[in-house]
C-alpha cells in the first residue's frame, strides 16, 4: 500500500438504510450536489456545531464551472 499525503481526499465505504439513502439522494438534487458532496456538508456541519472541526480541514470546493480568473 502506498504512503498518502494528509491531504488526499479519502474514500470511505458508508452501508445506510434504502430510505436514508433515498432522502439524502433528494436533498442532494435539491440542492444540485451529488450525494457525496451532501454527506460531507452534513457532516461538516456537524463537525462544526460540536466544536470538532479540524483547523486544518480544507474548505469543501466551489461548485459549477471555475471564473475565468480561476482558470
Amino acid at each position: 500500500m502506498s504512503e498518502r499525503s494528509p491531504r488526499e481526499r479519502r474514500q470511505v465505504l458508508l452501508r445506510l438504510d434504502p430510505a436514508v439513502h433515498g432522502a439524502l439522494m433528494r436533498w442532494a438534487d435539491d440542492e444540485l450536489r451529488s450525494l457525496n458532496a451532501q454527506v460531507e456538508v452534513l457532516l461538516r456541519r456537524a463537525l462544526e456545531e460540536a466544536g470538532r472541526m479540524p483547523q486544518h480541514a480544507k474548505p469543501l470546493p466551489r461548485r459549477g464551472r471555475p471564473r475565468d480568473s480561476e482558470r
